[in-house]
């Protein structure tokens, strides 16, 4: 009996550690947010605010760093008085986070604003995602990433696809419904692999016409319907350079907000090196072919030589993430 004692006392011990968890407590809070309006109303109030104009996110530059400066409610209200703007601004912003001490943050698109004015106002600029994913802190980009898609998809998702009516986004702008028809829409993410193909001694890259000059990045592509990962990468590998997977396995997963809202999925291929002849699909590739490792280092290494660079240089971490994680490596 005294062990059946211990054995429960244990559980309920671990139980109340989860329950006290920051984590979950943060997680419960964050969901309660999404489910009762009332309360994600009275957030608003106390939260703070990233902006973003079109799409694009505000950046302040701080000597050599860039920062994403988080309004409070009582800033907003006050900027967005001045521009001639009612209270209303509030119901347009999405839940997108909230910090350790359960203090929310929201995204607001002032698109319907003069740039130029609000930038003047805040003393920032309002940047173009791609470039801002790459200059600021690695918890802001996570933010900005999502907040931006979530704002794209309540964009292009304003009326029901059964009834053609309007849909209503909830206060936290984690759903939208059709009071015609009784649907509930949610944000959807599309599933994309990105994949590393190695012999066992070099990796394949690969670049489209697209691509900035220099740039080459590892292959990927949009699951479809029916597939699973392991068949996707099969395919994308077979279709775009006509190699045949031997084995596979995945490293990671990332929220990729282009072109709307991804979830790459990396993984790393294996060919054999005696069936490593490319044959590269020139209707949707450049250019194909095989990096031995020193060449790698010695691209990531490369620091550009003008503005016009810049794009090789973003794209950078990209390609690092994934290659500093493969046994190729």
């Amino acid at each position: 009996m005294a062990a059946i004692y211990q054995v429960v006392n244990r559980r309920a011990s671990s139980l109340a550690c989860r329950l006290h968890s920051t984590y979950v407590r943060k997680m419960r809070y964050l969901n309660e947010l999404k489910e009762d309006d009332s309360l994600c109303r009275q957030a608003q109030t106390s939260g703070t605010f990233y902006l973003f104009h079109n799409l694009s996110p505000f950046l302040q530059k701080a000597g050599k760093k860039y920062l994403v400066p988080q309004l409070g409610a009582a800033e907003m209200k006050r900027i967005l008085e001045k521009f001639k703007e009612t209270e209303q601004w509030i119901e347009k912003s999405v839940l997108i986070g909230c910090s350790d001490e359960h203090v929310p943050h929201f995204a607001l698109d002032l698109g319907a604003l003069e740039k130029s004015v609000i930038e003047s106002e805040l003393q920032g600029s309002f940047t173009d995602i791609r470039k801002a994913l790459f200059v600021v802190d690695g918890n802001d980009s996570s933010l900005l990433a999502s907040a931006q898609s979530l704002l794209r998809w309540h964009d292009s998702h304003q009326y029901c696809s059964k009834t053609g009516q309007p849909t209503q986004k909830n206060v936290a702008g984690s759903k939208r419904v059709c009071h015609a028809s009784g649907i509930t829409y949610y944000p959807q993410m599309s599933p994309v692999v990105i994949t590393l193909v190695s012999d066992g001694s070099r990796c394949l890259l690969a670049r489209q016409p697209s691509f900035p000059q220099g740039m080459y990045t590892a292959l990927s592509g949009f699951c479809d319907v029916g597939e699973n990962v392991e068949e996707t990468v099969r395919r994308e590998v077979a279709e775009e350079v006509g190699l045949e997977v031997e084995s596979l396995c995945y490293l990671a997963s990332q929220h990729w907000p282009f072109p709307s809202s991804c979830l790459m999925i990396a993984c790393h291929a294996s060919v054999r090196a005696q069936q490593a002849e490319i044959s590269m699909n020139s209707l949707e590739l450049e250019e194909a072919r095989w990096f031995g490792l020193e060449e790698i280092v010695e691209g990531l290494k490369r620091e550009p030589r003008s503005s016009k660079q810049d794009d090789d240089v973003k794209w950078a971490p990209i390609l690092l993430m994934y290659l500093n994680n493969y046994k190729y490596l």
